[in-house]
């Protein structure tokens, strides 16, 4: 047997802050259960929490410990929708499921912030809402066109000017902005160990340090392989994203794991804090290479976006996000950065959430395109009505077949160039 090595959490401000986790011990005794997830983030996790609160008997297999990837490590903002426009996702799925789609995603965030609110989750949850912003006019030209789109489906939506965004985020490089008042965010690991708690205390079973080594068809249910003990299965979940391997014929090739940074400060001074988004929303650009940002409960700013392509451990690993905070807010020059970490989410091609059945009784939900917060907690529900229904319940979301993407061998030279390319774009308006 293969015994599994525990690695580290990314050296975060949240591994730093957070709650301690719930005990998830390595499965180390045979099991026979109704659902098996393999994947410990959040659409793991609230998927077996959906589960459980059903009667359904469940078990999550995850390779380190719950929240250890990107549901651990990611910017903490809570958007709603998907990356694509309301028109644009009526046009690839036609009126009835597009429309479908349009209210899942964009009710992902209320959906999350009730549920910690009914699970009472101490993940320093705020709903202030999300800024998606422009600093050139090719930019404004599309968030004017959402904001129309959102606003004529009666969201909670409201269009910016620049006068506006002054006020609201202390700097002067926006000229219009989209601000949808359902947004938030939230303390990420913290979130991630509440769920794990919720869905054990609903009756799942959590296994950290339990990767799934194999999964094949045993008669009539199917039988994943861990390092200690065999788990035999009905019905089988992987919700792996930015961590899938091969353990499904060309999975893996289906998505490009990107890793996403964060830089963050220590916690300012009330009056540079009070300066820098007083209002509380979260804000991400809207560009060819997205920057966001955050200030969190205890006064610290979080900077995000694309950084290095390797495993990051310090804020001079992605200085030019610490450059580019200094330029929206010169007073933070000379100030001290604390953090510097990543970790890896999907991408898929087409940049839509990609739900698979490949086999009976085999689901698969992963490429979350860095919405993955609110959107997986969300997708949870959906998933667990449909493992526990089968074919004939419906679901918001399509269900699509594996298409490798081609040449997929050469993402890492591809998002590389991309990033760069992106960068120069952005910086000229092109």
């Amino acid at each position: 047997m293969i015994t599994p090595s525990r690695i580290p959490l990314p050296p975060s401000v949240y591994a730093d802050t957070a709650v301690a986790p719930v005990a998830t011990p390595l499965l180390d005794v045979d099991r026979t259960v109704s659902v098996a997830i393999i994947g410990g983030g959040y659409t793991g996790l609230s998927t077996a929490l959906h589960l459980a609160e059903q009667g359904t008997d469940c078990v999550v297999l995850e390779a380190q410990e719950p929240g250890w990837g990107a549901s651990g490590n990611n910017g903490g903002h809570t958007n709603p929708g998907l990356k694509h426009d309301p028109d644009q996702i009526e046009a690839d799925f036609g009126p009835e499921l597009g429309r479908r789609m349009i209210d899942f995603a964009y009710g992902t965030t209320n959906f999350t912030h009730d549920l910690i609110r009914r699970y009472q989750i101490p993940c320093e949850a705020r709903q202030q809402g999300t800024l998606r912003a422009a600093y050139h006019e090719a930019s404004a030209a599309a968030i004017e066109s959402t904001a129309r789109q959102c606003i004529r489906r009666g969201m909670p939506v409201t269009l910016m000017d620049r006068e506006q965004l002054r006020e609201v985020t202390g700097s002067d490089r926006y000229v219009c902005a989209m601000f949808d008042a359902r947004g938030g965010d939230l303390h990420p690991l913290n979130y991630a160990r509440g769920l794990a708690r919720a869905a054990i205390a609903a009756g799942a079973a959590v296994h950290g340090e339990t990767p799934a080594l194999s999964l094949r068809r045993d008669g009539t249910r199917w039988r994943i392989q861990t390092p200690h003990a065999v788990v035999h299965a009905d019905k089988v979940l992987i919700a792996t994203n930015g961590f899938t391997d091969d353990l499904w014929p060309a999975l893996r090739r289906t998505i490009i794991p990107v890793f996403s940074s964060i830089a963050a400060t220590a916690p300012l001074p009330d009056e540079v804090a009070r300066a820098i988004m007083p209002t509380r929303p979260v804000l991400y650009e809207s560009g060819h290479i997205t920057v966001y940002y955050r200030i969190d409960q205890h006064n610290r700013l979080l900077m995000g976006g694309r950084g290095p392509m390797r495993w990051i451990n310090s804020p001079g690993d992605v200085a030019y996000l610490m450059r580019y905070a200094e330029r929206l807010w010169p007073q933070l020059k000379g100030g001290a950065w604390t953090h510097g970490w990543n970790s890896r989410l999907a991408i898929t091609k087409d940049h839509y959430p990609h739900i698979h059945e490949p086999a009976e009784s085999i689901l698969i939900s992963l490429g979350c395109n860095g919405r993955g917060v609110a959107l997986s907690t969300a997708m949870g529900a959906q998933l667990a009505r449909r493992l526990i229904g089968g074919a004939s319940a419906q679901i918001d979301m399509p269900i699509t077949g594996i298409k490798p993407i081609p040449l997929h061998a050469l993402w890492p030279v591809a998002v590389t160039s991309a990033v760069i390319a992106g960068r120069v774009r952005d910086r000229f308006g092109l």
